[in-house]
């Protein structure tokens, strides 16, 4: 039984984060910043109010008798439990005898163009932990894109505007930028195991540490690019952001109008109308927070019953990162032409370049993940490297005909220019054939 490495992730990332947000905003209290330590203290209990709902949910604990659960719950201390709980599964899996199994069926990945089908037999001990781990996956996003992302966007822009880092804001930093990338690993992870879910999907460790440089770079440019944006035009950024929010959290919404498939009712069964509706609007919310920072990997569908779309489509992911590329370049050009004596002594443009280099790394890292350590890639159409020499061709043979017109609009103006001259040249050799026969009759 594989070892519960992520639900102790997830576990130790909520406690140290909550922890140094907690102290954080105590040291906020006591320096006489209230509108700071406000904003830390929302930033760090409202993604833990909705962590506790996540696993309640996922665990389905509201319809069973458990007034201890609900009670640690509600003392934000469910996580605790639930890590707990995982353990003792872990531990007592290998000594109590299963009273009974099921048997599921998984592909595995094509070896010789050939894919053979092989049956597992889970216990019960085995199907609680993937129910532990999924919940705690779900909980790790929530937890880095409602509540890391805006904390370490907002600890930054104090740092800028201080001029100062200390050591508690720093750890925390740190924290928050580690369960940002943690969140989006997991989404990436998710989302081959969704699109993928009939193939035993097996992750090698470098695929992991591939995801991890690429998300790193992404998510670290993107929120220095905000923070400065932020420093030097503050009414300016809340257009930015309602836009970019507005944006990702409609966009689900408009697909399931236009498609004219009927509203979603098979998500949980003891939900009503009302409470789907809920459920699909935090969803879309989720897929806007996250979609604001970094590519959030999965396709949100409305009208699909597994509310995510397993179609790889290389067409928005490439249209996503030159939409946000350009974006970057025109946010730290504002902030170039806008910015303030704090940053004074900072070199703008070596800045503005390493930032857009670093943004560039991300997705050369993007890309060597999906060209070589893609759990799935042999089950692609078509690679990197293959779309890229398609590209190529496509721009080659477009850069070829648009000669080949050139050079046959040249050839036709030089055949009227040639048609034009002809007449004209015949009326002048006309001329002195005339004045000969006249001074010839003369003569005579």
């Amino acid at each position: 039984m594989k070892f519960p490495g992520s639900v102790l992730a997830s576990v130790f990332l909520f406690v140290a984060e909550t922890t140094a947000a907690l102290y954080l905003s105590s040291t906020y209290r006591s320096g006489g910043d209230g509108m700071w330590q406000a904003l830390t203290l929302l930033f760090s209990l409202l993604p833990c109010a909705l962590v506790q709902l996540t696993l309640l949910f996922v665990h389905r604990d509201f319809s069973r008798d458990r007034p201890l659960v609900l009670l640690l719950h509600l003392l934000q201390l469910g996580p605790l439990f639930r890590c707990f709980e995982v353990f003792c599964i872990y531990c007592q899996s290998g000594h109590i005898e299963e009273p009974y199994v099921s048997i599921t069926k998984k592909r595995q990945m094509p070896k010789n163009g050939f894919s053979e089908e092989v049956e597992k037999e889970v216990g019960q001990a085995e199907g609680k932990l993937f129910t532990h781990r999924s919940a705690f996956s779900r909980a790790s996003v929530i937890q880095a894109f409602l509540g890391s992302a805006p904390q370490l966007t907002l600890q930054l822009y104090i740092s800028a505007l201080q001029q100062d880092v200390t050591v508690g804001r720093c750890l925390f930093m740190v924290l928050s930028l580690l369960s940002i990338v943690y969140g989006a690993l997991r989404c990436n992870i998710l989302a081959i195991k969704i699109k993928y879910d009939e193939y035993d999907v097996k992750v090698k460790p470098l695929a992991y540490v591939c995801i991890f440089l690429w998300r790193s770079f992404e998510i670290a440019t993107r929120v220095i690019v905000l923070v400065l944006f932020t420093s030097v035009l503050k009414a300016w950024v809340v257009m930015v952001v309602l836009i970019n929010f507005f944006s990702f959290f409609l966009y689900p919404w408009i697909l399931f109008w236009c498609s004219g498939s009927p509203f979603p009712e098979n998500i949980e069964k003891a939900l009503s109308r009302v409470g789907t509706t809920i459920v699909l609007g935090f969803l879309t919310l989720l897929y806007a927070g996250i979609n604001m920072f970094c590519w959030s990997a999965v396709q949100l569908k409305i009208n699909n019953p597994d509310l995510i779309s397993k179609s790889q489509n290389w067409y928005r992911l490439l249209v996503y990162y030159m939409l946000r590329f350009i974006e970057n370049a025109v946010l730290l050009l504002m902030w170039y032409l806008y910015k303030t004596d704090i940053y004074m002594y900072v070199c703008a443009p070596l800045l503005i370049l390493q930032l857009l280099v670093g943004y560039c790394t991300a997705i050369l890292f993007m890309l060597v993940f999906y060209q070589f350590f893609h759990p799935c890639k042999k089950l692609f159409s078509s690679t990197v490297s293959e779309g890229f020499q398609e590209w190529l061709k496509c721009v080659c043979c477009h850069c070829r005909q648009r000669k080949s017109r050139e050079s046959v609009g040249k050839v036709d103006q030089r055949s009227i220019g040639d048609r034009d001259e002809t007449p004209s040249s015949s009326k002048i050799s006309s001329v002195p054939s005339q004045i000969l026969n006249t001074e010839e009759l003369c003569s005579a």
